[in-house]
């Protein structure tokens, strides 16, 4: 399938060097997507047609971002035989499989990192390779197809230049280093700081599809964490409202940037029953109930929101034992621009912006077109065409 490339390095990134961050994406063999390899910026849209192979790239993206989180490659992909390149053909022992990678910046410079995965006829991790500066830092390989490890070799320069050991073959290993490396040796300790950098710009990312037909109706209270298909808003307002009123301001005025008519206030309603459902305060004694809202004011609020909380609000599996001013939350937003008109669309855009210049946030969106957006600053756009 034809794309456009973005090099790596294109997107000027320098802002927050200390918060590790994703700044490219590699898409070696995966679905329709060959030896592609795009670069991000702190807001990046993916723009093209149906089929042009947008949702893949978010897809590629979560999928690295859970591995570094730990989970089992079975738990990532459900479906790995779509993973699979286009008409990509088994070798002689039936097996396929695709290759995804990424690059992260930060106090260790630009670490890559890339993963090949068999699909058929087993799933497995079958290499990885975590490298900075041109020096292999991990690199693991199977050896033995009969058993459910892989060979690892890590940096040491001590007295061996290497270590080796099996790993499992369902997990990345870049993930478990610092389970199995001493850091020791100043080249054990290049491997673990380029280890955690990388799993910590992987692991805080949300991949929200705001629902409306799941946001009208009262939801039970208790949760506090935002859900990915943001049903649950109502009551995520009820904790967020009370926990920062600055914030909570932000929120409001967003709110009324991108909603039909005078907002005063965004709020939760409890009643009585263990529900509490969202209104819109409209400051004249009158309030609109979410279920009364259409679609895209519905996700434009539910967008708003994300772009303006954080991990310890959303449902993300961050980095806990890393302070989270050394964090930065990635949202995905597959058909980010659905149901919104062009006035919400450009309002959660400059949101996003004014989010990603602080280093508080980065965002990746898939849209359909992104003419809307072009030549507006700090955001970069991925044209994929079909």
């Amino acid at each position: 399938m034809p794309f456009a490339r973005v090099a790596p390095g294109s997107v000027r990134d320098r802002s927050h060097p200390a918060r590790p961050r994703i700044t490219e994406l590699r898409l070696s063999a995966f679905a329709g997507h060959r030896g592609a390899g795009f670069g991000l910026g702190p807001v990046t849209l993916f723009a093209g047609g149906s089929g042009s192979g947008k949702t893949s790239a978010l897809r590629a993206y979560e999928a690295l971002a859970r591995l570094g989180g730990g989970a089992a490659v079975g738990e990532v992909f459900l479906d790995p035989g779509a993973c699979v390149p286009d008409r990509a053909r088994p070798d002689g022992q039936r097996r396929r499989g695709f290759r995804i990678g990424c690059t992260t910046d930060g106090p260790e410079g630009p670490v890559r990192l890339d993963v090949a995965v068999q699909a058929e006829p087993e799933l497995r991790i079958v290499g990885e390779r975590l490298t900075s500066g041109g020096l292999v830092l991990l690199e693991t390989a199977l050896r033995d197809p009969s058993r459910r490890t892989v060979q690892a070799a890590w940096h040491t320069a001590g007295s061996a230049p290497v270590t080796r050991a099996p790993l499992p073959d369902d997990r990345l290993g870049t993930a478990l280093l610092p389970l199995r490396v001493a850091g020791k040796t100043d080249g054990q300790r290049q491997v673990l700081a380029a280890a955690e950098q990388t799993v910590v710009a992987l692991r805080s990312v949300f991949a929200c599809d705001p629902r409306p037909g799941r946001m009208r109706a009262p939801v039970p209270t208790g949760s506090g964490r935002l859900l990915p298909g943001c049903d649950n808003l109502a009551d995520v307002l009820w904790r967020t409202r009370a926990e920062c009123g600055r914030r909570h301001a932000q929120f409001v005025a967003a709110v009324r940037a991108g909603c039909f008519g005078t907002v005063t206030d965004v709020l939760a309603e409890p009643l009585g029953d263990g529900t509490v459902r969202g209104l819109l305060d409209r400051g004249d004694g009158f309030r609109t109930a979410f279920g009364r809202l259409g679609d895209g004011e519905l996700r434009y609020v539910a967008l708003a929101l994300v772009l303006l909380t954080g991990p310890g609000v959303l449902d993300v599996d961050a980095a806990g034992e890393v302070p989270e001013a050394m964090q930065t939350l990635t949202v995905l937003a597959d058909a980010f621009d659905r149901s919104l008109d062009p006035g919400q669309r450009s309002e959660l855009l400059r949101l996003a912006a004014r989010m990603g210049d602080r280093g508080h946030i980065r965002f990746v969106g898939a849209v359909g077109d992104a003419s809307w957006a072009a030549g507006a600053e700090g955001i970069t756009v991925v044209h994929l065409d079909p």
